[in-house]
């Protein structure tokens, strides 16, 4: 209890001391503004799943960078927009569904990163671990000024897209009367899906920035209506996870990225009852 008996020892003391958690509390709340902001139109269309698969999609992209020793941030990326292209050509090509392919790029890109990474160029190349947990306690300078160039530009790119994003989630015929283009819309999106992982996986790895794409998000859209007000409120929630998550990780010596990850999800669930009753 010395979150309440000594609040200012156990909330304050450890980003006021300690230089790894300043870093890793402004790297966690730049992935927050990061992947809530493209989160959100991803549970407002329905798409968590694709979210998910794309996060693991990045892996092949990664391994290569890193046997190669090059930037896996670039290998993730040409990963991801591969698997988006990928998506695309099967939706276009054959009469499955988004699902479908969406599930078919999915085992097969996690797949060949399995391979790669057992191949015995990949086997004695270094720990992977921190590419699907994240490392967030060890983010560099030069890391924050990535992440602060992506989130800002993210932000640009939702603000300038909100109109399309808008009419292309709730009438795709509307918006062609209009003279917008729901396909495009659609590609633009994905791609920003793809930056916001690429931008996320230093700090919470790929297996767990899907909690902060999804869980702050829908927890928002059970409490508020507008659009913009769900980006912001999903914004606030994450980074209520992202504080709480590392000072339980720094007091209680567990892994900081799932720490935040639990957190976010841990949120939704109490948020849930919280909004029934305010229905009432």
């Amino acid at each position: 209890m010395d979150f309440l008996t000594s609040p200012m020892d156990w909330w304050v003391e450890p980003f006021v001391n300690n230089v790894f958690m300043r870093q890793a509390l402004w790297s966690g709340l730049l992935v927050v503004l990061t992947t809530c902001t493209v989160g959100t139109w991803l549970v407002l269309r329905g798409m968590s799943f694709f979210g998910d698969a794309l996060a693991h999609g990045v892996l092949p992209g990664m391994a290569v960078a890193f046997i190669l020793g090059g930037d896996t941030a670039i290998g993730a990326l040409i990963a991801a927009l591969a698997m988006i292209a990928g998506i695309n050509l099967v939706r276009t090509f054959s009469p499955l569904s988004d699902d479908s392919s969406i599930g078919l790029l999915f085992v097969g890109f996690l797949a060949l990163a399995v391979v790669i990474m057992s191949s015995s160029s990949g086997a004695y190349s270094g720990d992977l671990t921190r590419f699907l947990f994240g490392s967030i306690t060890g983010v560099t300078d030069r890391d924050l000024l990535r992440q602060l160039i992506i989130a800002g530009a993210t932000l640009c790119a939702v603000v300038v897209l909100h109109r399309a994003f808008l009419l292309a989630t709730f009438s795709e015929v509307h918006a062609r009367l209009l003279g917008f283009r729901p396909r495009l819309a659609h590609v633009a999106l994905l791609s920003l899906l793809a930056v916001a992982i690429v931008a996320s996986f230093q700090a919470v790895g790929n297996l767990l920035v899907f909690a902060f794409l999804i869980a702050p998000p829908a927890a928002a859209t059970l409490l508020v209506g507008r659009i913009s007000t769900i980006m912001v409120t999903a914004v606030g929630l994450g980074a209520v996870a992202v504080v709480i998550g590392l000072l339980v990780s720094y007091h209680h010596n567990t892994a900081a990225s799932a720490t935040m990850a639990l957190a976010s999800v841990t949120l939704f669930f109490l948020v849930m009852p919280l909004s029934r009753f305010m229905q009432h």
